[in-house]
C-alpha cells in the first residue's frame, strides 16, 4: 500500500535555490546540454502559461538580482549539472552569469508560451555545432523527465500506459481520493526518517528567514510597525516577519535553499514556517509540531491536486495557508476533523480568492496576509467556530470546500493566467 507521506516528502518537498520555476527551467536546460555533450549555442523554451508568468519578474540566485525565465534556462545550459537537481543555480559563477547574459542579448535563448499545454511544463530544445539537437521535457512536476532525446534518439522517455498512470500522476491520483481523515492518519504515522526530513526543512527556512533580516522589504517594514507601536510585538506579528523574511530572501534572488513544499519554495515557508513558530511560542511538544508540519505539506499537496500545479488562484497563501492553520488546530486539538474542517473554510472564505500574478517581491506580501489568517482562522476553529456550509462555496466538508475552489480556479478562472501573461508582457514591451 502507498505511503502517502512519504510520496509528498519525496516529490514535493526538497530542497530549492530560487524560485522554482525558472529553476525548472535551468534544470531542463541542464539536461538537454548534458545529454548534447558539448556548450549549446542556442536554445528554444516551450513553457506553460504559469511557468512563464512565474519566472519573469523574479529575481535569479548567483546572478546579482537580474531576472527572467531565460537568464535562467542560459545559466542552465552552461552549468549542465542536473544531478544538482533544484538546487542547479549553486552551480554558477561570475563566468557562467557573465556568458549566459550574452547569450540573452544575441536571442541565443527565446521563450513562448504553449497555449496547450495544462499542467507544469517545460521543453528545451538545445543546439550545438553542426545542427546537434538535444531536446528535454520536465512535465507533470517541476523535476519529472518525461523525454530526453538527441537527434531525435530517444533516451529517456516516461509516457503513461494504458490505465496505469506515469510518474507523478500515481501518488497525485491517491491523494486526489483522499478524505481529510486519510491525511491526519499519514501525517500521525510520520516515522523516525519522515520527522527528521521534517525537521531539515524547519533549519533550512528558519536560515532564509535569517538571511531575509538584513533586507528592507517587507518584513522589515513589519518589524517598522512594530518599533513605532502601532502593532505589538506578538505571536501573530513575530510569525508574519518570520515568513515574510524568509519570502524575502528568496524573492530576493539569495543563494540560499529553502525547504520547498507542494514544489514551490514560498509555499514551502508557509507550510513550515507558520505552524513551527506557533508551536514553539504555545509550547507543543516537537514531536507534535512535526508531525503537524507533515499534515501541513500534505493538505498543501492535496489542494493543488485540484487547483492545478500553477494556478490563477495563489497557491503560497491559499494552498499553504490550509496546510498551516490546519497544522494548528493539529497541535491543540489532534486528529479533530470537525475543527480542521472549520479552519480550513474559515481561511478559504478568507483569502480564497487571491490571484497569482508571477513570482516576485511582492509575494512576500501574500505570504503575510497567509500567515495572518492561518492563525486566526486556527483560533477560531480551536474554539469550534467557523463558516459552514450556508455559506458562499464553503461545502459540506473541508475536502468539498476544497474541491469547490479546485473548480472555481481550474473552470472558472480559465482565462485569468493568459490575460496576466499578456499584461505583464505589454509592460516588459514598454
Amino acid at each position: 500500500m502507498m505511503n502517502l507521506l512519504k510520496e509528498v516528502l519525496a516529490n514535493q518537498v526538497y530542497p530549492a535555490m530560487g524560485c522554482t520555476e525558472p529553476v525548472s527551467v535551468a534544470l531542463c536546460a541542464a539536461y538537454a546540454a548534458k545529454a548534447l555533450g558539448k556548450i549549446p549555442q542556442k536554445a528554444v523554451f516551450k513553457l506553460d502559461a504559469g511557468t512563464y508568468k512565474n519566472g519573469m519578474g523574479v529575481r535569479i540566485p548567483n546572478t546579482e538580482g537580474e531576472k527572467g525565465n531565460l537568464l535562467a534556462g542560459a545559466m542552465g545550459l552552461l552549468i549542465a549539472k542536473p544531478e544538482l537537481n533544484m538546487e542547479i543555480l549553486s552551480g554558477a559563477d561570475k563566468e557562467v552569469l557573465s556568458q549566459a547574459k550574452k547569450m540573452v542579448n544575441a536571442h541565443a535563448v527565446t521563450a513562448h508560451v504553449l497555449p496547450q499545454a495544462h499542467g507544469f511544463y517545460v521543453e528545451c530544445e538545445a543546439q550545438g555545432a553542426g545542427g546537434l539537437t538535444a531536446k528535454c521535457v520536465i512535465s507533470g512536476s517541476h523535476t519529472h523527465v518525461t523525454l530526453l532525446s538527441v537527434n531525435g534518439k530517444v533516451l529517456r522517455e516516461d509516457s503513461p500506459q494504458e490505465n496505469k498512470p506515469a510518474g507523478p500522476a500515481q501518488y497525485k491520483e491517491a491523494l486526489r481520493k483522499a478524505t481529510l481523515a486519510d491525511l491526519l492518519d499519514a501525517a500521525q504515522q510520520a516515522d523516525a526518517d519522515d520527522l527528521a526530513y521534517i525537521k531539515k526543512g524547519v533549519e533550512m527556512n528558519l536560515k532564509a528567514a535569517e538571511m531575509g533580516q538584513a533586507l528592507q522589504k517587507v518584513g522589515f517594514y513589519i518589524k517598522e510597525l512594530v518599533r513605532k507601536g502601532l502593532l505589538q510585538m506578538d505571536l501573530l506579528s513575530s510569525t508574519k516577519i518570520l515568513t515574510a523574511c524568509a519570502a524575502d530572501a528568496r524573492m530576493d534572488g539569495r543563494p540560499v535553499p529553502v525547504m520547498s513544499s507542494g514544489e514551490s519554495g514560498n509555499q514551502g515557508v508557509v507550510t513550515i514556517l507558520v505552524p513551527w513558530k506557533v508551536g514553539k511560542e504555545m509550547g507543543v511538544e516537537e514531536t507534535t509540531i512535526l508531525k503537524s508540519i507533515a499534515l501541513s505539506h500534505l493538505l498543501n499537496g492535496y489542494v493543488k491536486v485540484f487547483t492545478g500545479e500553477l494556478a490563477p488562484i495563489c497557491g503560497c497563501a491559499i494552498a499553504a495557508g490550509v496546510g498551516a492553520t490546519a497544522a494548528i488546530v493539529f497541535q491543540q486539538r489532534g486528529a479533530c476533523v470537525p475543527a480542521i474542517t472549520l479552519a480550513v473554510n474559515n481561511i478559504i472564505s478568507d483569502i480564497g480568492g487571491m490571484l497569482c500574478d508571477g513570482a516576485k517581491s511582492g509575494c512576500a506580501l501574500k505570504v503575510v496576509s497567509s500567515t495572518d489568517s492561518a492563525i486566526r482562522s486556527a483560533y477560531m476553529a480551536i474554539n469550534d467556530y467557523g463558516i459552514t456550509e450556508v455559506e458562499g462555496f464553503v461545502g459540506r466538508t473541508a475536502e468539498e470546500t476544497i474541491q469547490n475552489l479546485g473548480n472555481i480556479s481550474s473552470q472558472g478562472m480559465s482565462r485569468v493566467d493568459p490575460m496576466i501573461v499578456d499584461i505583464m508582457e505589454e509592460k516588459s514591451g514598454r
